[in-house]
C-alpha cells in the first residue's frame, strides 16, 4: 500500500523549527512506511521561520545584524528581503529581537522585557530601501505594547513630568503621553503588513497579558500590572493618533506589538495564514494527499484559536482528509481539537524527562512518534481491510460483505 502523506507542522519553540520539524517527521514516516510519498509543507506562523521560509520560497536574500535583545543585551539577528516582487519588500520577524527564544530563563520577566530590537531591525530595513515590509508576530518573549519598537523609531513614551519612561511593559502604567513629532519619516512612505493572530487581543480578561503572560514568566501579581498598563497604553495611543486598539482584532499580538504597529506605525494587521498563504499554496498540496500530519510544541485548548495545527486541519477538512497531531505537550482542553478537525493526536514525550532533556532531544522523539503514528495508522488499515481469502470466506458463510472502496467490512442485512 502506498501513501501520499502531507507534513504540515509548526517549529517547536527553542528546539525546532519548522523545517526541521518536517524533516524529522519524514524521516520517521518513511522509516514505518518507506514507499510513502511524502509532500512538505513548514508551516509559519509569524514567529520563528518566518523570514527564511518567506526568502526560500521567493528566491530571495538574507542579511545578518546585531539588535538590541530583549534584556537589553546586543543579539545576532536578522532580515531578509524577498525575490521577485513588484516593490522591494523586507521580511521581518519579531522572534528575532523580542522573541522568548532570547531571554535567558532565569531573566524572564515581561515586566521589563522590550521590542526596542524590533524597531532597530525596522529601521535597517528602511535603511536597505524597503518600500514594503512584512512583519511576522509570534514567539515573543515581551509583553510592552510595542513601545519599545516605537522608541527605537523615535517615538518618546513620557509619563506625567515629561521624562521618558524606563523600556518594559510595566512602566507604561505611568505614562501620561505619546510625542510622535520624531518619528523615522520615512514610514510614511512605507507600506507595513504584519502578520498576527487575529484572536489576541490587548485588553479585558482574554487580553495580552491575562493570557501570554504566565507563558513569559509573569507572575499572578505581574499579569495584573501588566493588564493596567496595556490598558494605559491604548489610552495614550488613541490621543495621540485618534486610532482605537484596545478592541482591535490582533493588537495584543506579540506582547502588545499588534497595538503599536497599528496605532503607532500605521501598519496594518492581517489573520497571519493571509500573508503565509499567498506564497505557500498549502490547499494545493492538500489535494494531492491521502493523509495529513501537523505539529506543534503544545497541543491544548488555545490551539483552535489561530495555532498551525487547527489551521491545517481546518483547511483539510474541506477536502476530506484525516489529520494526526503531533505535539510535544498535551494540555488542558485538548479535545476541543476534535471538534476542529483534528481526527488524533499524540505526544511525542514516551516518559517523564525535563523540559531541557525534552528540548533537545526534540529531533529524536518527534522522528519516532511519526514513525508510530504510522504504524498504527498501518495496522487499522490492514484491519480495515483483511486478506481478499477471509473476505472471501466470510461472504461465502453470510457473515459479513465488502463495502467497496471504504475498505469496511459490515454484515449483511435484507
Amino acid at each position: 500500500m502506498s501513501m501520499t502523506i502531507l507534513i504540515a507542522p509548526s517549529g517547536f519553540k527553542e528546539s525546532l523549527t519548522a523545517d526541521e520539524a518536517t524533516a524529522c517527521i519524514a524521516a520517521g514516516i518513511l522509516r514505518a512506511m518507506p514507499d510513502a510519498t511524502i509532500l512538505k509543507a513548514p508551516m509559519v506562523d509569524g514567529g520563528e521561520g518566518f523570514t527564511n521560509t518567506l526568502v526560500n520560497l521567493t528566491g530571495g536574500t538574507l542579511h545578518r545584524l546585531s539588535v538590541t535583545g530583549p534584556v537589553g543585551d546586543p543579539v545576532d539577528s536578522f532580515i531578509g528581503f524577498m525575490g521577485g516582487q513588484p516593490v522591494r519588500t523586507a521580511v521581518i520577524e519579531m522572534a528575532a529581537a523580542a522573541g522568548l527564544r532570547l531571554v535567558p530563563r532565569d531573566r524572564r520577566d515581561p515586566c521589563l522585557t522590550t521590542s526596542f530590537g524590533v524597531g532597530e531591525l525596522i529601521g535597517a530595513a528602511l535603511d536597505a530601501g524597503a518600500d514594503h515590509i512584512l512583519l511576522g508576530c509570534g514567539d515573543s518573549g515581551v509583553n510592552d505594547g510595542g513601545a519599545g519598537m516605537a522608541e527605537a523609531l523615535g517615538v518618546r513614551f513620557l509619563d506625567d513630568s515629561g521624562r521618558p519612561l524606563a523600556r518594559g511593559g510595566a512602566a507604561l502604567r505611568h505614562l501620561a503621553s505619546i510625542d510622535m513629532t520624531g518619528i523615522d519619516p520615512r514610514l510614511a512612505k512605507v507600506r507595513i503588513d504584519a502578520a498576527v493572530n487575529w484572536h489576541n487581543g490587548l485588553l479585558g480578561p482574554k487580553g495580552v497579558a491575562r493570557v501570554f503572560g504566565p507563558q513569559k514568566g509573569a507572575t499572578p501579581a505581574q499579569v495584573e500590572e501588566l493588564a493596567a498598563a496595556m490598558e494605559v497604553h491604548a489610552k495614550a495611543i488613541e490621543r495621540a493618533t485618534g486610532i482605537q486598539v484596545g478592541t482591535a482584532p490582533g493588537a495584543g499580538a506579540s506582547g502588545g506589538l499588534g497595538a503599536a504597529v497599528l496605532g503607532l506605525l500605521l501598519g496594518r494587521l492581517h489573520p497571519r495564514y493571509e500573508i503565509v498563504m499567498q506564497y505557500l499554496d498549502l490547499d494545493a498540496l492538500i489535494d494531492r494527499a491521502n493523509l495529513v500530519i501537523t505539529a506543534e510544541g503544545s497541543l491544548d485548548g488555545q490551539t483552535p484559536y489561530g495555532k498551525v495545527p487547527s489551521e491545517v486541519a481546518r483547511r483539510a477538512k474541506l477536502r476530506g482528509l484525516p489529520v494526526i497531531a503531533l505535539a510535544g505537550t498535551i494540555g488542558k482542553g485538548v479535545t476541543l481539537n476534535f471538534e476542529h478537525g483534528i481526527d488524533a493526536f499524540a505526544s511525542i514525550l514516551k516518559r517523564p524527562c525535563s523540559l531541557e532533556e525534552a528540548i533537545e532531544n526534540a529531533g529524536k522523539l518527534l522522528t519516532r512518534a511519526a514513525e508510530d503514528a504510522v504504524r498504527l495508522m498501518s495496522v487499522g488499515i490492514r484491519l480495515a481491510r483483511p486478506p481478499a481469502r477471509i473476505v472471501r470466506r466470510m461472504a461465502e458463510n453470510g457473515l459479513v460483505c465488502h463495502s467497496g472502496d471504504t475498505g469496511l467490512l459490515r454484515p449483511h442485512s435484507d
